[in-house]
């Protein structure tokens, strides 16, 4: 009797070597599927690689500006997932060309071959926003959906995990600042959404048990404002930094001027963000189209934030990480 071993499933992930990307394909490979990283630098992401098992993962040079290289990623591929996007503009990285241009070409790929596509978006993703980043996120959202139309679109909150770019960064600068800056006044409200959460929605999507052609809104358990995410991170660091206000029109000089440097820590652009509460809205909830709808119980921060924080800690604290 001859026995058929199966090939596990291909599964292209572009944006695999990011910070959501790693858990996505962490998560796909305890599934079994064997996963394509397609990145822009495949050389540097080879830390990828040992997330599955030998030959389970695989780097590959893809820039979603570059449509031949896009195709040549998906070629073979029987799920295709989308994590690529932008805080901030450089160079030719600019939000239309890599949100909108690039998602559009994912789709365009996937529907030619048939299989299906997961695009992450953002929480306040909206064609009307003052945030450019915001408007390229829809419009991302709407070139997809016209392109294929059966596609899943995530558009998670603010993501908190190992690495993270909002937890970490004002952590960091509390180890040098005696003070932090609450943008607008610190009450915009945002619902954090732990990272191994959105990996797990993701796969869950790639799994097919997800119906298609409509937007997921995943937010975590708790809706906080920004004064609140400050306060308990500093409790977290065990340090005490004064917590300033910062009006809208200040900000957005701040913005102006950070927003030169390489790797500003606060752009213009992300003032407007800033200006909108990013939580899951009431039609999300009333329609079924939360991370409590797709069978993923959020974790709390307070679960997941003294595990990565600790290291902030002043020292001679580093001994109290297991009491957290």
């Amino acid at each position: 009797m001859t026995t058929i071993i199966s090939t596990p499933k291909l599964v292209t992930v572009f944006g695999g070597s990011g910070f959501v990307g790693r858990h996505v394909v962490q998560a796909l490979a305890r599934r079994g599927y064997r996963v394509r990283v397609a990145c822009r630098r495949p050389d540097l992401a080879l830390y990828v690689v040992p997330l599955g098992n030998v030959g389970q993962v695989q780097p590959v040079q893809a820039n979603l500006r570059v449509r031949w290289s896009v195709d040549r990623a998906v070629e073979g591929a029987d799920h295709v997932v989308n994590l690529v996007g932008i805080m901030h503009e450089t160079g030719r990285q600019r939000f239309n060309a890599v949100h909108e241009f690039g998602a559009r070409a994912v789709a365009e790929a996937a529907r030619a071959r048939g299989i299906g596509l997961t695009h992450m978006s953002a929480l306040g993703a909206d064609a009307t926003s003052t945030s450019a980043y915001a408007r390229s996120k829809a419009a991302g959202e709407k070139a997809v959906l016209e392109t294929l139309p059966g596609a899943v679109v995530m558009r998670p909150s603010i993501v908190f995990g190992p690495e993270d770019g909002f937890f970490n960064r004002f952590a960091n600068m509390a180890r040098f600042s005696p003070f932090l800056p609450l943008i607008g006044g610190g009450q915009t409200r945002f619902q954090p959404v732990y990272v191994g959460d959105v990996a797990e929605a993701i796969a869950r999507s790639v799994d097919g048990v997800l119906a298609g052609g409509r937007a997921y809104e995943l937010g975590g358990p708790q809706v906080l404002s920004f004064r609140e995410c400050m306060e308990y991170m500093l409790g977290v660091i065990q340090r005490r930094r004064a917590l300033v206000p910062v009006p809208w029109w200040a900000a957005r000089l701040m913005g102006s001027v950070l927003g030169l440097l390489p790797k500003p820590l606060l752009t213009r652009d992300q003032v407007a963000l800033l200006a909108q509460h990013n939580v899951v809205s009431a039609e999300a909830e009333t329609e079924g189209r939360t991370l409590a709808d797709i069978g993923v119980r959020g974790c709390d921060i307070e679960a997941i934030l003294p595990g990565y924080l600790w290291s902030y800690r002043p020292a001679g604290q580093f001994s109290q990480r297991s009491a957290s």
